[in-house]
């Protein structure tokens, strides 16, 4: 007579996921991107070098480090102020990263809650 385990039967095949997950610092980073404006995605024009140069109105760079974060903040930005439209290359990019779709999707939830929350006057 053979013997058949069903102990871990009960269990469906592939649905041990892993859930996507930022870091407190990963959100930290999409907090302030809030702030950022549209032109802190793109290089200093050689008009705004020279006048900073001019009149001594260095400004910090909002850009990050390390490439991972620098990623996170340039998509968080995007979506702060353009919601779901985003473009391909920078979703590419964040992907490059070693962001993954769930985490995408999470941070657009999450920037989109805020975002309601802006417009509705419950937060600053």
């Amino acid at each position: 007579m053979a013997y058949l385990d069903l102990s871990g039967f009960d269990r469906q095949p592939g649905t041990t996921q892993a859930v996507a997950a930022l870091t407190p610092l990963e959100w930290q980073v999409v907090a302030i991107a809030q702030r950022d404006r549209l032109s802190s995605l793109q290089a200093p024009s050689r008009w705004a070098r020279f006048l900073a140069i001019f009149f001594g109105g260095d400004r910090a760079s909002p850009r990050l480090a390390d490439s991972k974060l620098e990623a996170l903040r340039r998509i968080a930005v995007l979506a702060w102020h353009k919601g779901y439209a985003l473009p391909k290359q920078e979703i590419a990019a964040f992907h490059a990263s070693g962001y993954s779709l769930e985490h995408l999707e999470l941070l657009l939830a999450r920037v989109s809650q805020g975002r309601s929350a802006l417009n509705e006057g419950r937060a600053r």
